[in-house]
């Protein structure tokens, strides 16, 4: 049965990225646009795959502010989720380049301002941090995952710096964010999703950047993760964003 669930999510994909497409060619593609389809997407993931997501934290969190969202990233399944969950209306990922090489969906990730980041190439690297702070002056909610690529047992990999001279240069506040499940229902290197599972998604509170450093960001928002992801902390007081209980 996963594979059908998959087959679903491949075809809610060209839905979203057929009309996109076509306003994008016509110069007609708007921000609320993207917004509203991104989390029709999440929200279509979720109920395919009989998530049970249950969002914690938060209460400072206010969808008005622009913020640098940064979480860890267990599977390709954290940007639905986090798109079901955010707060902001209108965000914004950096993704690495190899999610910009898939057909349609490349095309589609450039017209709608998703940020293509080549590691290997640090000059261009540098220009999408460039693209990424013009978005945040702009009052465009930036996500990205510090570690750089996806988990392959859940625990937190070293956290790279690109995102947190984002945050200085724009000076957005910070706001953590700790995932964990995704990776039960689609690890690294897995083909075909599983169903039924429980996702949390827990909201640190803002991180002001002015007066800091790369290095203590850096360090604060690791010991966030490796507490909320590696840690049993109480999740007992959430919200279920489904409707489905924990």
């Amino acid at each position: 049965m996963g594979i059908i669930h998959g087959l679903r999510i491949v075809a809610d994909m060209a839905r979203l990225a057929a009309p996109s497409l076509v306003d994008a060619a016509r110069g007609r593609l708007e921000r609320h646009d993207i917004d509203e389809r991104a989390r029709w997407f999440a929200r279509r993931v979720v109920d395919t795959l009989e998530v049970n997501l249950v969002v914690s934290g938060g209460a400072q969190v206010s969808p008005g502010e622009t913020y640098v969202y940064m979480s860890n990233h267990q599977s390709h399944l954290d940007i639905p989720m986090l798109y079901a969950t955010l707060p902001s209306p209108t965000i914004r990922m950096l993704g690495k380049t190899e999610l910009f090489r898939f057909p349609l969906w490349g095309p589609l990730l450039r017209a709608a301002e998703f940020i293509e980041v080549d590691r290997s190439n640090p000059t261009t690297a540098r220009a999408s941090l460039r693209r990424a702070a013009e978005l945040v002056r702009d009052g465009v909610c930036v996500y990205l995952a510090p570690e750089g690529t996806r988990s392959r047992d859940g625990r937190i990999n070293p956290l790279k710096k690109g995102g947190f001279h984002l945050a200085l240069a724009t000076g957005a506040p910070i706001v953590p964010v700790a995932i964990r499940g995704t990776i039960d229902i689609l690890p690294r290197g897995a083909r075909v999703p599983a169903t039924g599972k429980i996702v949390h998604v827990h909201l640190g509170d803002p991180i002001a950047v002015g007066g800091r450093t790369v290095a203590d960001l850096s360090a604060e928002v690791e010991a966030f993760l490796r507490l909320h992801v590696e840690g049993r902390v109480d999740l007992a007081v959430h919200r279920p964003v489904n409707g489905r209980p924990p």
